[in-house]
Order: C-alpha cells, then structure tokens, then sequence
C-alpha cells in the first residue's frame, strides 16, 4: 500500500512540474524566474498554495489574492500524471519496465499539454528521455544490447522521417511536424522499430475521429499527431503480449 500511494504522489507532484515546464517552455519562459504565480494578479504563490490537488481544492480553485478562476488544467493534470504512474507501477512493478513505462507515460503528459495547446512538441524532453533510456539500457543488459536499441531508435525516426517526406509531396503541405518525427526516435527505443511501426498505424486510428471532428465543429484540418502517436506507443507497451500475438498472426 505505501508503494501504491507513493507512485500517486509522484505522479501528482510531477504532473505539476510537467504542466509547468510545458506551457513555460511553449512560450519560451524560463523555469526559474520567476517563480510559481496567479497568471492573473502575479501573485507570487506561497508554498501550501502549492501543493497538488489539495491546494487546487483549499483555494477552491480560485487565487488566494485575487479570487479569479484558475484553470481546471492544473489539478487535470496532476491527477491523471498520479492515476498514469499508479498504472505503471500496477502493471510492471519495480523493473526495467516500471522505469521505461514511467519515462513514456511522462512524454504522454508533456505531449499533451503542448501539442494540444501549442501544437508543439520540445525537443528537450525528447533528449533527457533519449538518455535515461540509453543508461537504464547500459545497466541493465550492456552497452552492446544499448547501442542496439539505439540503431531501433534510428530505424523508426528513418521511417517516420520518410513517412513525412511522402506526406508532404501527396498533400502540397507538412503532414507530420518535426515534434512527430523526433518522437519517433524514443519509440523505436522502446518499442523497436517493428513495434513502432504499428504503434504509427494505430495512431492514425486513434486521431481519425478527432480529425473528423475538427474538420465538422471546427473547420480546421490541422491535427496535433504527437498526443495518439504517444498514447498508442503507451497501448502497446502496456499491452506487448496482446500486439505481439497480432504481429504473429500477419
């Protein structure tokens, strides 16, 4: 139980820092200066207005100074950042795979909170992922099996890559944004590239119906790929045994 309520805790506090670092680094912000503030008032917040959920929940979800309305985002976010480490935690234990599921369902937060919201996806975390997932490897199983999982890496960004290239002379415009392709890369680490392969198959699945939608309500054709290309990246590796038997049988 301990274990259990600590993953949840994790996930909260991170889900906040990762809402932070994704709508500060989206607008060029700095994460240090200045400090955590009502986007309203600039109200410098004091550190019990800073505690996830419970402060969202104390303030009644309004600024403490100027009593506007915060954004439901917030404790969004930290709640499903909580809810998404939980799972990890339920599904591999403490493994090679918690670490690796923990680092995807991380990009899944940060993808969705800048690709939604700024049709971006920044390239630092895509970095800091690339490493941990280089060293957890190394340690693991040796920088041979390490450097392997690099060339997977390499494979799946090559068929991205290309995928955007051939999208981009059938279509007369970018049909895949740099942010996609460069994910590609971490997929293929941990997935492999044939895996990640199907993972860009399933995602086109998984963003029809909201491109469908936004061409009916909203009257635009430009979709952020990066949140169904992640979440189905998370589908299949939580679900490797299922996807492994589809590949098998075709």
């Amino acid at each position: 139980m301990f274990y259990i309520i600590f993953m949840f805790v994790l996930g909260c506090v991170l889900g906040s820092f990762y809402y932070c670092l994704g709508t500060r680094l989206a607008n060029n912000q700095s994460l240090i200066k200045p400090k955590s503030h009502c986007t309203y008032c600039n109200h410098t917040l004091k550190w019990y207005e800073l505690i996830p959920i419970f402060s969202y929940l104390f303030l009644k979800g309004k600024c403490h100074k100027c009593h506007h309305k915060l954004s439901k985002e917030y404790i969004i976010y930290e709640i499903f950042t909580g809810i998404l480490f939980l799972l990890c935690y339920w599904k591999f234990g403490f493994s090679y795979e918690l670490f690796v599921s923990l680092i995807l369902v991380s990009l899944l937060v940060l993808i969705f909170i800048t690709d939604f919201k700024y049709m971006i996806i920044l390239d630092s975390p895509l970095i800091v992922s690339i490493i941990c997932l280089f060293v957890l490897r190394v340690i693991y199983f040796g920088i041979n099996n390490a450097l392997t999982n690099l060339l997977h890496g390499l494979i799946a960004f090559t068929i991205m890559l290309g995928v955007g290239y051939l999208g981009k002379l059938i279509f007369k415009k970018e049909a895949l944004g740099g942010g996609d392709i460069k994910f590609a890369f971490v997929l293929g680490m941990i997935l492999g590239f044939r895996y990640s392969l199907m993972a860009m198959i399933f995602s086109t699945f998984l963003a029809l119906p909201y491109a469908i939608g936004c061409m009916f309500l909203k009257k635009d054709n430009e979709v952020p790929f990066g949140p169904f290309l992640v979440s189905s990246a998370v589908i299949i590796y939580f679900f490797l045994e299922k996807f492994k038997y589809i590949l098998y049988v075709f």
